[in-house]
């Protein structure tokens, strides 16, 4: 692969750094880019911040989002979601997502989506992040300049005037649960019933009385086949992650099935599952996840999206022939995501300053390339890739060896332990009921560390 010729690194400069998005990974990353010393700008569609865990009742055009030429809601969140993981794991290492001592908001362990809107909006306000945001601003292209530097392209929304801006570097953090992917049915162009991506699922109630045919395994789908069971005539909730012939009803549930995949859709509204079953189904909802989509992104063909591989990318953030001037926060999946945006920040900040040094862009593709070669040789498919979820503490504690912080913590890892367990084996339950209660103790403990949330927009 062409090695593209880039400044060499000083120590400590000062850059100009466009992060694209104001979810969790753009906040996080423009504090911390910022506290580094850098000048940044946040460029965001939205009109205000929070990226995904902004809700809206309003859903796209296309229910499988498929047209690219469809108006793109960003969010994905759906009306009963709450958190699946305890608010003691889900916030930034100096900043604890805790509840409010006056009794407003949502004081569950496991608030509802809100609840952490709330929180990354106090987050922002405490570091005074918000200062840096341009709202309503979407970027329509960014690319590589003659002198190395980036142009960075964006225009206001419902305005046709595009603006050009040249940084130094440019961060991605435009998130990856709004481009929908969906399961591949044999059968399905004829199949005459209703299609639509969990992407825009809100509310239960467009399912009432109707037979649904739910496809997957993750926490959307967990929750949404619980949510639709309540007003839905049956759920059949279709599975790749259980053998053939599974075909079980679950517990609690009069009207819920859990089955292996479809074998076929048929023209007269008929699914057919690999255990034989078949139903006479109204809708079919894919619970089937997304795809990592930079539309604005222009490399000349270095870093691609093949088959859900963000590549290519060293420790899951810097293309090696880009670093440190392009660098992506947040990719990583099956992980607890604030603080690992947090780490993955803070290593960015300091290699963009000097202060860290990476290894050359030989070292960083040969260590790419063997990482790769693992996945492969272990027979794990491209489209996981970015899947953290055996190993995210060894890759959390290397991200913290590199910035010279402190690692995770045990209670979080213990947390985190029992919590996937739980979640696991009560899915009804988890969120309400639990038996860490000494580890929310340890955690309180670490919290206690931080002094109050006074802290300077200039920290």
């Amino acid at each position: 692969m062409t090695q593209l010729n880039l400044p060499t690194m000083f120590p400590i400069h000062s850059r100009h750094v466009a992060v694209i998005g104001a979810g969790a990974a753009g906040l996080v990353a423009a504090r911390e880019i910022r506290r580094e010393g850098h000048k940044v700008v946040v460029l965001e569609k939205n009109d205000q911040i929070g990226g995904t865990w902004i809700y809206t009742d309003r859903v796209e055009s296309d229910p499988l989002g498929l047209d690219p030429k469809r108006p793109v809601i960003h969010s994905s969140i759906y009306g009963s979601l709450r958190t699946n993981l305890p608010r003691e794991l889900m916030g930034f290492k100096d900043y604890p997502f805790v509840s409010r001592n006056d009794g407003s908001g949502d004081p569950r362990r496991f608030p509802g989506h809100t609840e952490v809107l709330k929180y990354l909006k106090e987050f922002a306000r405490e570091f005074g992040i918000e200062e840096m945001v341009r709202f309503e601003t979407e970027v329509v292209n960014v690319g590589l300049m003659d002198n190395n530097k980036w142009k960075v392209r964006s225009k206001k929304i419902n305005n046709k005037d595009s603006f050009d801006d040249i940084y130094d570097a440019v961060v991605v953090c435009n998130g990856h649960y709004s481009q929908p992917r969906i399961a591949e049915i044999p059968g399905i162009d004829s199949w005459p019933g209703k299609q639509i991506h969990s992407h825009n699922y809100r509310t239960p109630e467009h399912y009432r009385d109707q037979v649904i045919v739910l496809i997957g395994s993750s926490a959307s789908a967990v929750d949404i086949c619980r949510d639709i069971a309540g007003v839905a005539r049956e759920v059949h909730v279709a599975s790749r992650s259980v053998a053939d012939g599974t075909y079980e009803k679950q517990p609690g549930y009069d009207n819920m099935w859990l089955h292996s995949m479809i074998e076929i859709a048929l023209k007269d509204g008929t699914v057919v599952f690999r255990n034989g079953n078949m139903v006479l189904a109204d809708v079919i909802l894919h619970c089937t996840g997304y795809k990592y989509h930079f539309p604005f992104l222009d490399t000349s063909g270095y870093v691609t999206v093949d088959d859900n591989r963000v590549g290519p990318l060293y420790k899951h953030v810097f293309p090696p022939g880009l670093a440190p001037w392009l660098s992506f926060v947040g990719l990583p999946w099956k992980v607890i995501p604030f603080p690992m945006c947090e780490l993955q920040s803070k290593w960015i900040a300091g290699a963009l300053s000097g202060r860290i040094l990476l290894p050359s862009q030989e070292e960083m593709m040969e260590d790419t390339k063997a990482f790769y070669s693992t996945l492969e040789a272990s027979g794990i498919p491209k489209r996981y890739t970015h899947n953290l979820s055996d190993y995210q503490f060894d890759y959390d504690n290397w991200l913290a060896g590199q910035c010279g912080c402190e690692g995770v913590e045990e209670w979080r890892i213990l947390m985190y332990l029992a919590a996937s367990s739980s979640r696991r084996t009560r899915p009804e339950t988890y969120r309400d009921e639990w038996e860490d209660d000494h580890l929310i103790l340890q955690a309180q403990e670490d919290f206690n560390k931080y002094p109050p949330m006074k802290i300077s927009s200039n920290s």
